[in-house]
């Protein structure tokens, strides 16, 4: 797998990897990937002010990736 989605990054630098992580982040419980402070925010950040569970989520992202390489 060329590109692994992890906690640390910015919700903005996964969403410029592919668009197509934004629905998965709202199934997930983040519905405000349009906010601009969502940019800033890792996704650890912003999964714990969201109450998500960031490890269900960073599988859920990584598996997406992981099928469009497939």
């Amino acid at each position: 797998m060329a590109t692994k989605i992890t906690k640390d990054m910015l919700i903005g630098q996964i969403l410029q990897i592919n668009q197509g992580l934004a629905p998965v982040l709202m199934a997930g419980g983040m519905h405000c990937v349009g906010c601009p402070s969502s940019q800033m925010e890792s996704l650890e950040e912003a999964a714990m002010v969201h109450g998500i569970d960031v490890d269900v989520l960073l599988a859920r992202l990584n598996a997406f990736l992981e099928a469009l390489e497939a």
